[in-house]
């Protein structure tokens, strides 16, 4: 068939479309992406992994800035009175949860004995005030006090049950102290200028008094259960309701007023002892200038738990980091060397890998503390023990992807073109095994945090002192007592969980973010 011959058509029979008009005005920005900010990108395509970042961010903030916000004590600031205490702040008492108050039953005596502190809190002379006054005290720890339910007891004797709600600052209550005559004219000073009562009379040891060590048994009672004098001395059982009052068992003078200090012992007026009755609460305001304020609570030693756990997560934070930033150049270069070059190299270095690596962790680790902690310290020697084999499997990635790019062309056309072989190691092959090995580094910081949690958990590592301490050995404080004192568990288990999910969320974005087969691929 001919073919046709179209140039017999006229040149003015054809019209251009949009002649002399623009298209569009859309620029093209033809700049090159750069390798990290396009692995930016990427990264932030994967909400989860910036979420994660975001957590991880505010935590190690926590971590560091605690310390500075906290300003009313430091980190190594310990009251064994206040041990294993909840959560208080005196600036949100009504808010519950941070009242400093546990949920509790109460028999009839011990109700009696929690709501008298509020009520000697405020009868300081012994003139004797009523229940309802006493509940209405600022030192009351009596939150919230339910309705009577009857029990049967042993014999089957009825008694009373009463469930409450009790700060537990408060319910310390009176103790006894032993002072110098110049502290005392600093809290009778102290007094006058705050106007805040922390001298009480003293007790009484006598029948009426159940235990003459518990400063908080003030009143008079027979085996615990309140009692009243009548005329002939004879006592009457007081039963807790309304208008009940409580009579005290001070130790009074010869004019009938009450005893506020005794001498005890000393040569001097500057080494003279007087035995005091103090309210621990006010007590507490005199010796560090502020109320009890806990955010989270307290340790089972007294530490401030909110300052504990900062401590836990930087140490923890600091020792892992340090851990894969090691393990990281360590085993990028054994890998490098042993994927690249193999043969013999590969054989005989592999074989080494092996033997560490059969080596149990936690045998090192228990090794180097048992014989090697009290010359270098628990976490230097942690630290090394961590070295001596957690190289090994960044070291064994790093050596499947060279042996995975070696043989790819652009590396071929390098060595062709005369590079050496450091150039080719580090500027072609290990920019695109990079994706994996920064992922299983960032995947590494919860697996070593996890790992010295567990040692110090288990109390292979000793680091629980003053100035520092780790989330792992906070559980183990809490193990025996978490039921009784939920919040000494919680709060370390919550971080570490949180840290250990958020890092894993995290090791998969900088994965799809550093993996060069990604790269400029749109979603």
């Amino acid at each position: 068939m001919a073919e046709k011959n179209y140039n017999h058509i006229p040149k003015d029979k054809f019209t251009f479309v949009n002649e002399g008009e623009r298209l569009t005005d859309q620029k093209f920005d033809d700049k090159p992406v750069s390798y990290f900010k396009d692995a930016w990108i990427r990264f932030k395509k994967s909400k989860a992994s910036v979420v994660a970042t975001v957590i991880i961010v505010c935590i190690i903030l926590y971590a560091f800035l605690a310390p500075l916000l906290i300003t009313s004590h430091e980190a190594t600031f310990m009251v064994n009175m206040y041990a294993k205490k909840p959560a208080r702040v005196a600036a949100l008492h009504n808010v519950k949860g941070f009242d400093g108050g546990v949920n509790r039953d109460f028999s009839e005596k011990g109700l009696i004995k929690a709501v008298a502190t509020g009520i000697g809190a405020e009868d300081w002379e012994g003139k004797g005030i009523t229940l309802e006054q006493g509940l209405q005290s600022e030192y009351q720890p009596m939150l919230e006090i339910g309705e009577p339910k009857t029990i049967m007891g042993p014999g089957k004797k009825e008694s009373k049950s009463f469930s409450g709600r009790i700060d537990s600052y408060l319910e310390v209550g009176f103790f006894y102290r032993s002072i110098k005559q110049d502290e005392l004219k600093n809290i009778l000073a102290w007094e006058e200028e705050t106007g805040k009562k922390i001298l009480y009379p003293l007790v009484e040891n006598n029948k009426w008094c159940l235990d003459a060590q518990d400063a908080n048994y003030w009143y008079k009672s027979n085996k615990g259960t309140p009692v009243v004098l009548d005329e002939n001395g004879k006592a009457k059982t007081i039963e807790y309701g309304e208008g009940m009052m409580l009579e005290d068992n001070y130790k009074r003078d010869e004019n009938g007023e009450p005893i506020y200090w005794e001498f005890t012992g000393g040569g001097t007026f500057e080494t003279a002892q007087l035995k005091v009755r103090v309210l621990y609460y006010n007590y507490y305001q005199y010796l560090y200038g502020s109320t009890p304020d806990y955010i989270m609570g307290t340790d089972s030693q007294g530490y401030d738990l909110a300052l504990r756990i900062a401590g836990g997560i930087k140490l923890s934070l600091l020792v892992a980091v340090f851990v894969c930033v090691i393990n990281f150049v360590l085993g990028s270069i054994y890998g490098a060397i042993e994927g690249y070059y193999g043969g013999t190299i590969d054989i005989v270095m592999e074989r080494i890998s092996d033997i560490l690596w059969n080596v149990p962790f936690i045998v090192v680790a228990t090794l180097f503390q048992i014989h090697l902690s009290q010359k270098l310290g628990a976490i230097p020697c942690l630290l090394f023990a961590y070295v001596v084999t957690g190289w090994i499997s960044t070291a064994s990635r790093v050596r499947t992807q060279f042996y995975r790019f070696k043989t790819q062309e652009y590396v071929m056309a390098a060595r062709t073109l005369g590079a050496r072989d450091r150039r080719i190691i580090w500027k072609h092959i290990f920019p695109n095994s990079l994706g994996t090995i920064i992922t299983s580094s960032a995947l590494a910081i919860p697996s070593t945090m996890l790992s010295e949690s567990m040692l110090s958990f288990l109390g292979i590592v000793k680091l629980g002192t003053a100035e520092s301490t780790s989330l792992g050995t906070l559980l183990a404080d809490a193990s025996g007592i978490w039921t009784n004192y939920p919040h000494l568990m919680i709060y370390p288990a919550v971080v570490i969980s949180l840290l250990m999910i958020c890092f894993n969320l995290f090791g998969n974005g900088l994965r799809d973010a550093f993996n060069p087969a990604l790269r400029g691929v749109e979603e």
